[in-house]
C-alpha cells in the first residue's frame, strides 16, 4: 500500500468507528486488490432489496437526505439548500429525484434496480437538476447562477466542493454494483466525456481527485447507513475509501506523488501553518480546513507560503484542502495546543 493509501486509511478512522458496518460484511474482500477485489465487492453488494421510483419520492430520500438540524427538511445535493420535504414537484424551486449516474448512460430509465438504487439517487433543486441533465463530471466552465460552487459547460458538470467526493463515490459504486449479470447493464467509469448513451460515465481522473479532495463526512456516512436499512447493501467506498486505491492503483500512484508534494509546516501545528507545493503557483488558491466530523471550520483565499491562522481551532486532527483552478490536493493536519 503506497503513501496515499496510508493517508486515506488514517483519515477515515472516523468512518470505520461510526459507520455501523455489520461485522464480517467485507470479510470476503479483505486482502484483495484489482479485479479480484472488484469481483468480491460486486458479490457483496449485488442483488439488493429493490424499491419503486415512487418509493424514493415518498419516503426513502426524505430519510436518507434529511437535514440533521431540521427533521422537516432535506438537504439538496448541488445547492446545499435545506428544503421542506413536502415541496417535491416540477417547479423551478421544488425538489426532485436526481440520477447521479445519469439514466441515459446505459438507458436504464426509472425501473429497478439501476433506476431506483438509492446509492446514486439524491434530492436536487428541479431547475438545477435540469441544468445538469446527463452531463459527465469534470472541472471547469461557468458558475451556475442558482447553485453557487457548481460549474458547467455544454458537456460537463462540476458539483460544489462539499459534495465532490460524494458524487465520485456514487459513480464508483455504480461501476462495481452493475457488472452485466442478471440482465443488468455493465456500467464502467471512463476517462473521457460525452459518454451517453453508452453505459459509461466520466471523467475518471477527475472523479478520482474528487474522492481524495472530499473525504466522507458524517452526512454521507449516515446516508450509507440509512440506505443499508432499506436495500441491505452498502457503498464500500464510503466504508473503506482505501478500496479505491486498491482497485485503481494507477490513479493512486499519481495521487501519492501529488499529495506527497503538498507540504504543511509546521505539522503538528499550534497557532499557524504555511503551505508549499511545486504543483501550485504563487497565485491565489482556495484553502479550507475540515474536521474529522466533516465540518468545515475555516475557508479563505491563500497565496503560497503565507500563514494561515489556527489560533481559534482546538487540538485535533483535520484535513487541509487546497484548490487552484482545476487542481485539488488534501493533507492531514495535526493541531496541538
Amino acid at each position: 500500500m503506497n503513501r496515499i493509501l496510508f493517508l486515506i486509511a488514517g483519515i477515515f478512522l472516523y468512518s470505520l468507528s461510526f459507520g455501523q458496518i455489520p461485522p464480517g460484511y467485507y470479510n470476503s474482500a479483505m486482502g484483495l486488490s484489482g479485479n479480484a477485489l472488484k469481483s468480491a465487492l460486486h458479490n457483496i453488494i449485488d442483488d439488493h432489496v429493490e424499491y419503486s421510483y415512487d418509493d424514493l419520492r415518498d419516503f426513502i430520500l426524505m430519510d436518507t437526505d434529511e437535514d440533521p438540524n431540521n427533521s422537516n427538511n432535506i438537504i439538496l445535493l448541488y445547492t446545499g439548500r435545506s428544503q421542506n420535504k413536502n415541496t417535491f414537484g416540477g417547479g423551478a424551486d421544488d425538489w426532485n429525484r436526481e440520477h447521479v449516474w445519469a439514466k441515459s448512460h446505459g438507458d436504464f430509465g426509472t425501473v429497478p434496480p439501476c433506476g431506483t438504487d438509492a446509492h446514486h439517487m439524491r434530492p436536487t433543486d428541479a431547475s438545477v437538476n435540469s441544468s445538469r441533465g446527463n452531463k459527465d463530471f469534470d472541472n471547469g466552465g461557468q458558475q451556475h447562477p442558482e447553485a453557487t460552487g457548481c460549474y458547467y459547460t455544454n458537456d460537463t458538470w462540476e458539483p460544489r466542493d462539499e459534495v465532490k467526493g460524494d458524487v465520485a463515490r456514487m459513480i464508483l459504486y455504480m461501476a462495481v454494483r452493475y457488472e452485466g449479470d442478471n440482465g443488468e447493464p455493465d456500467l464502467e467509469v471512463v476517462d473521457w466525456v460525452n459518454t451517453a448513451p453508452a453505459p459509461q460515465h466520466g471523467k475518471f481522473s477527475t472523479l478520482m481527485s474528487w474522492h481524495v479532495f472530499d473525504p466522507p463526512d458524517a452526512f454521507e456516512i449516515n446516508r450509507n447507513n440509512v440506505i443499508y436499512s432499506y436495500q441491505n447493501n452498502r457503498n464500500p467506498f464510503i466504508d473503506h475509501p482505501e478500496f479505491v486505491g486498491m482497485l485503481w492503483d494507477t490513479y493512486t500512484r499519481a495521487e501519492a506523488q501529488a499529495s506527497g508534494s503538498l507540504i504543511l509546516y509546521p505539522n503538528p501545528a499550534s497557532d499557524f501553518i504555511s503551505i508549499e507545493s511545486p504543483n501550485l503557483s504563487h497565485e491565489t488558491s482556495v484553502v479550507s480546513i475540515v474536521s474529522f466530523f466533516g465540518l468545515e471550520v475555516l475557508r479563505e483565499s491563500y497565496i503560497m507560503k503565507d500563514k494561515i491562522d489556527l489560533s481559534l481551532l482546538p487540538s485535533g486532527y483535520y484535513i487541509v484542502k487546497i484548490r487552484q483552478e482545476d487542481k485539488f490536493f488534501s493533507k492531514k493536519l495535526n493541531i496541538i495546543k
